[in-house]
Parts: C-alpha cells; sequence; structure tokens
C-alpha cells in the first residue's frame, strides 16, 4: 500500500493553525477511509519525487542481464557486462475537490459535520487517485480475451458475449504467460484485482481458497479475497467495467418492441420511455459532430435522432435499415459486447510492472477553512470549507510483467455499466 504523506492544514478566521490534536483527529479520519480504496496503488513500485524537484519524474527501466555460458579462464579477467537503463518520462498532475459548509459550523472542538464531510471527501479522493492509476494499467498491450464457453477464441472486444467467462483454466494460463515472460511474483503469486461480481462467479469454484483460511491469514493484501492456481485475488467494485455506450442520456441498453424483418428499417421502436430532455440531447450530440452508433440485435448502426415518447411509443432513427432482428432484442450502444455484455477487465500483475508516484509533502493534503476564511466572500462568516487537493502520476513499466483479461460474466453482463 502507498505511503501516502498527508497533511492537513486548518486555519481560523485570522489564519492561524488549529491545534495539533484536532490535526492528527482529522488525517486519522482522512487515511482510515481512503486507504483500503487504493487497491491499483498497492502493487505499483513507488517512485517520491522529493520537495521542489519538478512537475516530471523518469522511472527506470533495467533489463535483465543475458545468461554467462562463456567458461572463465584461468587468471583472466573476463570482459564483463553492463546494465541496459532505459527510462519512461511522466508528469504528475494535481486534483483536488471542496465542501462548503454552512455557519452552524463551530471548529473549537471535534464537529461532527466535519468528520462527515473528511469521510465523504476521503472516499472521493481515494477514487480518483486509485482511478487514474487504474487507466494506466487498463491500457497495457498485453491482453488476452476470455473463450466463448464452447471453447471458440475472441480476438475482438465487441466480439465478447455473456458466457465468455474467467475461468480457473484461463487464470492458470495467464500466470503461465507471466512465467515464461519471467515476470517476477509479488512476494509469493502473482495478483489479479478483481471485481466483486467476478469474485461471485469464481468464489463457488472447488478450486477456490478464501483468504482466511491461509497457512499464514495475516499476511493479507488490502481487499484480498482469496486465492486461485496460484493466483492471489485483491477485490474491489473500482476493477475496471466497460459497459455499452450511451444511447440517449443514462441509457445504455433497450429493448427492440416491434421485430424488422427482411425489407428492414430505419426506424428502430424500442419499448423504453425516451423523454423530450433525451431526444433533445441526442440531437445536439449529432449536430455536434458525434457520431453515435448502437448494435440493434448485434448488428450495427448508425444514430440519426431520437422520437421522444412513453414506454412504448418511443423509437430510434437510424441512417441505414436494419433487417432481419427479432422482436425484444438487444438495442445497446457500442463500446462493449455486440449483445450488450458489460466488458470486465482483471489485471494479473507481477512484480514491477508499473510505477506511482507521489510528491513528497503534496501527496495528499486535507484542507479546513473556518468561518470567515474567505474574505470579503463570505462578509457575515457564513461559509466554512473542506477539501483535498493530491498530485499523482502512475506509469506502465514493464508491459510483459502484467496481463489484461478481457471477459464478460453469465451473471452480471446485461446489467453492469461503465465504472
Amino acid at each position: 500500500m502507498p505511503d501516502y504523506e498527508v497533511q492537513t492544514t486548518l486555519l481560523n478566521a485570522e489564519g492561524n493553525s488549529l491545534s495539533a490534536e484536532m490535526k492528527t483527529f482529522y488525517e486519522k479520519q482522512l487515511i482510515e477511509t481512503a486507504q483500503p480504496a487504493l487497491v491499483h496503488d498497492q502493487f505499483g513500485t513507488q517512485y517520491p519525487i522529493p520537495k521542489n524537484g519538478g512537475k516530471t519524474i523518469e522511472f527506470r527501466k533495467i533489463d535483465s542481464l543475458p545468461k554467462a555460458l562463456t567458461q572463465l579462464t584461468e587468471g583472466v579477467t573476463p570482459k564483463g557486462n553492463k546494465l541496459n537503463v532505459s527510462t519512461v518520462i511522466a508528469e504528475v498532475g494535481q486534483y483536488g475537490d471542496f465542501v462548503p459548509i454552512s455557519d452552524l459550523l463551530d471548529l473549537t472542538a471535534i464537529d461532527p459535520m466535519m468528520v462527515e464531510t473528511t469521510k465523504r471527501l476521503a472516499g472521493q479522493a481515494s477514487r480518483t487517485l486509485d482511478t487514474i492509476t487504474r487507466e494506466v494499467l487498463a491500457a497495457g498491450t498485453n491482453k488476452v480475451f476470455a473463450p466463448k464457453s464452447g471453447g471458440a477464441a475472441v480476438e475482438l472486444r465487441e466480439d465478447v458475449t455473456a458466457d465468455c467467462e474467467l475461468t480457473p483454466r484461463l487464470i492458470r494460463l495467464v500466470a503461465a504467460r507471466l512465467k515464461r515472460q519471467n515476470a517476477p511474483k509479488i512476494d509469493d503469486s502473482y495478483v489479479a484485482i478483481i471485481h466483486p461480481d467476478i469474485a461471485c462467479d469464481l468464489m463457488g469454484n472447488e478450486e477456490w481458497i478464501e483468504a482466511h483460511k491461509y497457512a499464514q491469514p495475516e499476511n493479507i493484501y488490502f481487499g484480498e479475497i482469496g486465492k486461485l492456481a496460484g493466483v492471489r485475488f485483491v477485490e474491489t467494485t473500482e476493477a475496471k467495467i466497460i459497459g455499452p455506450g450511451e444511447i440517449v442520456e443514462g441509457l445504455c441498453r433497450m429493448k427492440l418492441r416491434t421485430a424488422v424483418n427482411s425489407t428492414g428499417s430505419t426506424t428502430i421502436d424500442v419499448e423504453e420511455e425516451i423523454t423530450s430532455a433525451q431526444a433533445a440531447a441526442l440531437a445536439g450530440r449529432i449536430s455536434g459532430g458525434e457520431t453515435v452508433k448502437i448494435y440493434v440485435g448485434g448488428k450495427e448502426a448508425t444514430l440519426t435522432g431520437a422520437t421522444a415518447g412513453d414506454a412504448g411509443a418511443a423509437s430510434l432513427t437510424v441512417n441505414a435499415a436494419v433487417k432481419d432482428v427479432a422482436k425484444g432484442a438487444v438495442v445497446c450502444g457500442t463500446g462493449a459486447g455486440r449483445d450488450g455484455s458489460a466488458i470486465y477487465l482483471t489485471l494479473v500483475l507481477g512484480a514491477g510492472a508499473y510505477g506511482v508516484t507521489t510528491i513528497t509533502g503534496g501527496g495528499l493534503e486535507h484542507i479546513v477553512k473556518a468561518l470567515g476564511s474567505g474574505g470579503t466572500s463570505d462578509p457575515l462568516n457564513q461559509r466554512a470549507t473542506c477539501g483535498w487537493k493530491a498530485t499523482k502520476t502512475a506509469e506502465r513499466l514493464v508491459e510483459q510483467y502484467m496481463v489484461r483479461i478481457e471477459h464478460s460474466s453469465p451473471t452480471f453482463a446485461h446489467e453492469a455499466v461503465s465504472n
């Protein structure tokens, strides 16, 4: 787990620092809420940037040395070798948010409202920082698709269906790939970051070993739930899901109300309600130059608009006739499976696969300003604020030390959405 240095700044109306006890209390609230959610940072190599050390960092990659198979000659010093060191340069970014609190707040004592606000902000901060790392890892180039239940291979994301599930066999294959690529293990195993939906599918397998049944259950990671095929699994709701894109605002899946025959139709009648606001927003996206594509029963089409209506009276229009689709077929946005299946990304990691960094003294800052701290913008001392600020970046270092498995879920595929 990254050792984020948390600073708490508490100021009263005159700008004077408040007590050390209050600072310690609020820091504890922030850390206790934020740290467990930082799952994706947990297995990265830490690269701290010294304070005032600039906004960029060089992550160093050192290649393995080849085998030394030439016999030594007695008394003769060999030529020797040298390390091949390459660098990856990344730039840190700053993130943050705050919440105003009314003048009923009194900062002369630990206030329940401030505590609750701190907890909510800590949750937001941790999800934000975790997602920054997650998105970097999810863009890795070393990936595999889960095959269909009958064994048919899948090579494109849109061909993933609900039966392309994560299985013990696939996990073993991915672990074998990491071994072949000489990926070092993290402690004694490779580690997979997994969504609870997929954990639900896997945990009933007879090969699953629950974390509390380990020989040394005290040596577990934050979020660790079990082991299978020699891979330790860490669960988080922030494990990446790629759901279908939005058709209209708030809806990524619909159902075809009226079948289209072999003649075809450019009108796609749907069972769900489409409001005037949703239809207008879609029209704005299209007129603004966005190409909005959908799948109708697995067949790709391009939207040209929507007709608002109650459930059973709304429709979509497309630029070319869609043919031979049965009533009740899934109508969904693109980006995930053609049948509307969400794609789950399970990351299997070895040691040294990626690096994460924060600036010492600026990793995560908790900022509380009391009533009147706003100066002329708060002339009646009506508002206090509570906020956070953080500096962060992450970078993949060795692609072959991590594998992204793209798969779905027979249980949750048709309800999961992007996160």
